[in-house]
């Protein structure tokens, strides 16, 4: 996890010390969304940030592997193991994320929030990530681009805000899949 506050380093960064409003994240394991939010608190204690208003941190998971989606719609405080878990998306395939009561207590903190999306809904959103931005996003950073869309149409983000998709692999581990 220590070394996954780099993210989060350099997000803060990129926006001259100023944090976007969401962050939208691939969850397998999560110690990229916690590492992220740990960063932004020591940012915040060293005082490198314009302001202490963090991002609300979105966790995203498939359809077929989602234990922190329902832990979190239950309001739990830890993820039950998921049985059967299936998913295009092998970085999302994790039955019991190593880091969940940590990932959820981030969520709540951020007012966040943490949806599943369909296998079907990522291969669109790797085809259109590809189409009409030339990135060959794996299956599992598109499916930040799916979650968003569905974001979008539940009305929890708004055109104002600035959002961040991590995508967390290249499309090129997948090349022998076939749709």
């Amino acid at each position: 996890m220590e070394g996954k506050q780099v993210m989060g380093y350099e997000l803060a960064e990129s926006f001259d010390w100023q944090l976007p409003d969401v962050i939208v994240y691939p969850t397998g394991g999560g110690t990229g969304l916690v590492g992220m939010w740990k960063a932004f608190a020591e940012l915040e204690a060293m005082g490198w940030l314009e302001n202490a208003k963090r991002p609300r941190m979105v966790s995203v998971q498939a359809e077929g592997c989602a234990p922190v989606v329902k832990a979190f719609q239950q309001g739990a405080t830890f993820c039950d193991f998921w049985t059967g878990a299936q998913t295009i998306a092998s970085g999302l395939r994790v039955p019991k994320s190593f880091a969940d009561h940590l990932i959820l207590q981030d969520i709540y903190d951020s007012e966040g929030t943490a949806i599943a999306v369909s296998d079907e809904s990522i291969l669109e959103s790797q085809k259109q990530l590809a189409r009409m931005e030339g990135i060959f996003a794996a299956p599992e950073g598109a499916a930040t681009l799916a979650a968003l869309k569905e974001l979008i149409k539940q009305g929890w983000v708004h055109p104002e805000e600035r959002i961040v998709l991590f995508n967390t692999g290249s499309g090129l581990k997948y090349l022998d899949y076939k749709s």
